[in-house]
């Protein structure tokens, strides 16, 4: 049995059980390696060196919560949640209700979006905005499961598609990595090929907003109170958020460090008066802690790749789903998707799974007779599959971690599985139409 898929397995299905994410990461990791032949003390040895692979996106989550919970001192998220809240109905007319409940779910998606290409701070928007709206939600009786699959689709769907902030990187990695294992690509020629994956992507917000989501479902009121703390604010105090967020944005930007990006945030808040020095230590480890269960997922989930890419048994799946296709274009296109998917749910990145399927699938598909728009597209879903579904992506840790701020919603059955529904199935479907058709 190969290693890879005995860990990604174990790990999903303890997730299933609802043991915690973190555990089910490192069982599954043990597991893998003691399945590929490591043994205990090497899987020990390659699963801790591993977890300095994402230490300074761990680093960088904890500075950003620290960053977010400084900035609600300022009142900005207050006056966004006051304003919307004039547009709910206090007589719950349904009219009125059913365009608030739209207005709400369009902003969340435009606040997702942006936040990937237009105002590159990737989840950080999230513990910014999304808390303060729970209480609006709650009188809309918006189900969370919804919000998560919105937040989900604008983490993803922008990067895929288009070549500016993350999706620059993506892209990059992309042309990078197909050049290196014999195949050389136009870099303006990805978002072309990316066109109908990404489409599937809209199909699957679709769906859920308008099929499986649809009807109200109550949440316990009286948690409400302890979702977000109101804050007073003044005419200064919204301009120094302003002036923070710039800040934030410029110098991410700059010096491409989230870390140093949010620092200089808590900076213009610090020295504006925004809190003072007694409070702020134990603000700024409250904004850590808002985060922390990120960076742990995201340290457990870089010790688990460390241990699967150590076995060897990814490469070896690759080569033995290689063999089975023999000369058909359309067994090859859906192997290549569903291996893409397996490595991604484990690894819980889209980025970090086309450095390992590229080595192969490039010379595969120039074997099968792909074209070079049919091969981007290929590697591409192949990659972001499994990015909406990981408990280990930051695309689905995100959403939790905003919309849980009351223990209402949880990770694996309100995040993970509702998106793995919505949006890897019609990857699979438009994935394998563009590598059909292009």
């Amino acid at each position: 049995m190969n290693s890879v898929i005995v860990a990604i397995v174990i790990m999903l299905v303890l997730s299933l059980l609802r043991v915690h994410v973190v555990l089910s990461l490192v069982v599954g990791a043990l597991i893998g390696g003691l399945t590929g032949g490591l043994g205990f003390e090497k899987t020990i040895q390659v699963f801790s060196n591993g977890l300095g692979d994402n230490s300074i996106v761990a680093l960088s989550y904890a500075m950003l919560g620290a960053f977010a919970l400084g900035l609600s001192k300022t009142g900005l998220p207050d006056v966004l949640v006051r304003s919307a809240l004039k547009l709910v109905s206090r007589k719950g007319e349904s009219a009125k209700k059913s365009l608030s409940k739209a207005l709400v779910v369009l902003i969340v998606l435009m606040l997702s979006c942006f936040s990937q290409n237009l105002i590159p701070v990737h989840i950080a928007i999230i513990p910014i905005f999304i808390p303060p709206m729970i209480k609006i939600m709650n009188e809309l009786q918006i189900d969370r499961r919804l919000i998560a699959s919105v937040i989900t689709f604008g983490l993803i769907t922008p990067y895929m598609w288009f070549p500016v902030g993350f999706g620059s990187i993506f892209h990059e990695v992309l042309h990078t990595n197909m050049k290196a294992s014999g195949l050389n690509v136009a870099l303006d020629s990805i978002p072309r090929a990316m066109t109908i994956p990404s489409l599937g992507m809209i199909v699957g917000l679709l769906v859920a907003v308008f099929i499986s989501y649809r009807k109200p479902r109550s949440y316990n009121e009286q948690s409400d109170a302890a979702i977000v703390e109101e804050h007073t604010y003044t005419k200064r105090s919204l301009i120094v958020a302003g002036l923070s967020i710039v800040a934030t944005l410029i110098v991410q930007i700059v010096t491409d460090s989230m870390i140093f990006g949010a620092l200089s945030g808590i900076i213009v808040l610090y020295f504006s008066g925004s809190f003072n020095v007694k409070e702020s230590d134990a603000l700024l480890t409250d904004g850590m802690k808002m985060m922390s269960f990120i960076g742990f997922v995201m340290l457990s989930a870089a010790g688990f790749a460390a241990v699967l890419r150590k076995t060897g048994d990814v490469e070896t799946l690759v080569k033995q789903s290689a063999s089975l296709i023999g000369g058909s274009q359309a067994i090859g296109a859906l192997l290549m998707l569903i291996i893409g998917l397996l490595i991604t749910l484990g690894i819980g990145s889209s980025f970090s799974t086309i450095p390992i399927i590229t080595t192969i699938f490039v010379p595969l598909c120039i074997q099968l007779g792909f074209s070079v728009p049919a091969t981007i597209a290929i590697i591409g879903t192949a990659a972001a599959l499994g990015d909406a579904g990981s408990p280990a992506s930051d695309s689905t840790l995100g959403p939790t971690s905003g919309l849980n701020v009351d223990g209402q919603h949880n990770h694996i059955w309100d995040t993970c599985i509702p998106t793995f529904l919505h949006y890897n199935i019609p990857l699979i479907v438009f994935g394998f139409i563009a590598s059909m058709v292009l």
